[in-house]
């Protein structure tokens, strides 16, 4: 995943830390039994520069595992050291349990000769790993930007389908580092993370890494709010969850929104008090690009005016529009206009409504799976949108100038089950940099 925040004052720090452990003016401890194996292996490195409620910027660093710690008798470093989420002693607590039946198991299983009886013995130590593995994920808990306490299991729900996630999710830096600071109330500044230790075939020693997509990626977006997607001085570009506004609303119930959680993050780093250079529909979830100065912001206006943004949308229709005789490939020219007596409703209008464009590639027919276990035909539909008017993706899907088709989960015009979503995900963009004027291109595979 990418960096969330600016690396380049933690790396200076991680640096300073790399160099006193050369020097031995630190040291790297053990803090519980560990393999040779794993004894060799390098560690990542973190540190995090936050400013806190009074303005002073403090220095924080970590190291990846539960296993290890930095020891700074003389506080050359100048900073606190992060511990890890979980101690070693409590791991090794909730693992203790099963854990001599499982040496058993593997023992018998490593002896036995009988296929069935293998099979037998190996199911009933994946289900006694899973239990010990289960019990481990429940000691992890998260401190998230809202300064609301998330257990890994409850994050895991939303970001891995509910699924166990693998082990040593929680261990790495930046979980640790973000933690501590939403713990404490700290601004994170800066942070970064640097491998320390022999060469291996995917990392070299004294080089920056992001987060990491197996473990930091299921629950990083969850701590932050949002999933960052990318980040420079002058733009974020973000993968809005469905159900979240993208900008604020009317009312403290409808505070809670991209802009909200981008400031939140960032602080003082957004000059703009409407960072948000456009919008999705709350029930739609996908690509969005938020500015953090005027410049960038006013630069990704323009480049909205002059046409030089196009945008992808995937969708998914509830039924198979070929049955219609529609094409695999188009483009219409439809009229809408709001509603006024039934807010925020569009309606067709030929003479006053605005022109809406919208290119269309069918990509196929599947099936899909209600929330009440309902399997039924529908269409995936990959939008272009030429124009950018209000639902207009949704109402070429459903009006009946349009496909007379609305997209699964659309709760203005079609039909949303409980438990169920809007089928419509911005997928892709493509934009001149509103600073150094290259063509760029960000992607998000849509999650249904």
């Amino acid at each position: 995943m990418f960096a969330p925040f600016d690396e380049n004052l933690a790396f200076e720090a991680c640096r300073k830390i790399i160099s006193f452990l050369d020097e031995n003016k630190i040291a790297l401890e053990y803090t519980g039994r560990i393999s040779q194996e794993r004894a060799d292996n390098g560690i990542m490195i973190g540190a995090c520069l936050a400013k806190n409620a009074l303005g002073k910027v403090v220095l924080l660093y970590t190291v990846s595992g539960n296993a290890r710690k930095i020891v700074d008798e003389k506080n050359l470093t100048g900073g606190t050291f992060v511990a890890p989420i979980v101690s070693i002693d409590a791991i090794n607590d909730a693992l203790y349990l099963n854990d001599d039946e499982i040496h058993k198991l593997t023992d018998e299983i490593n002896s036995e000769t009988d296929i069935c009886r293998r099979n037998e013995l190996k199911q009933q130590r994946e289900k006694l790993t899973t239990e010990s593995l289960s019990k481990v994920h429940d000691l992890y808990t998260f401190h998230c930007f809202d300064r609301k306490i998330k257990s890994l299991k409850e994050i895991c729900a939303v970001t891995n389908k509910g699924k166990l996630p693998p082990t040593g999710t929680g261990d790495c830096c930046a979980p640790k580092l973000l933690d501590h600071c939403y713990k404490n109330g700290l601004m994170p500044l800066s942070m970064c993370e640097v491998y320390y230790g022999k060469d291996s075939e995917t990392k070299k020693s004294g080089h920056v890494y992001s987060p990491c997509d197996e473990r930091c990626g299921l629950i990083l977006p969850e701590m932050l709010g949002l999933r960052i997607l990318y980040r420079d001085d002058d733009i974020v570009v973000v993968d809005k969850q469905s159900g979240l506004l993208s900008v604020p609303g009317r009312g403290p119930e409808k505070e809670d929104s991209v802009e909200t959680r981008f400031r939140r993050i960032y602080g003082d780093d957004v000059e703009i008090k409407q960072p948000a250079v456009h919008r999705l529909d709350m029930e739609t979830s996908g690509i969005m690009v938020l500015a953090f100065t005027k410049d960038a912001h006013r630069a990704m206006n323009m480049a909205f005016e002059r046409g030089d943004v196009q945008k992808e949308y995937v969708a998914l229709l509830d039924g198979v529009l070929v049955l219609k005789g529609v094409p695999q490939h188009g483009q219409n020219e439809l009229y809408f206009r709001l509603d006024v007596d039934n807010r925020p409703h569009q309606i067709w209008d030929d003479v006053n409504g605005k022109k809406a464009i919208t290119e269309w590639n069918i990509l196929g027919v599947e099936k899909y799976i209600a929330p009440d276990g309902c399997r039924r035909d529908v269409t995936r539909i990959q939008y272009i949108p030429h124009t950018g008017r209000t639902h207009q993706l949704r109402l070429v899907s459903a009006d009946s100038h349009g496909f007379g088709m609305p997209i699964i989960g659309d709760t203005l015009y079609g039909h949303c089950e409980p438990g169920e979503r809007l089928m419509l995900h911005a997928k892709k963009i493509t934009f001149p940099h509103p600073t150094t004027g290259e063509k760029v291109t960000f992607e998000c595979k849509e999650p249904f």
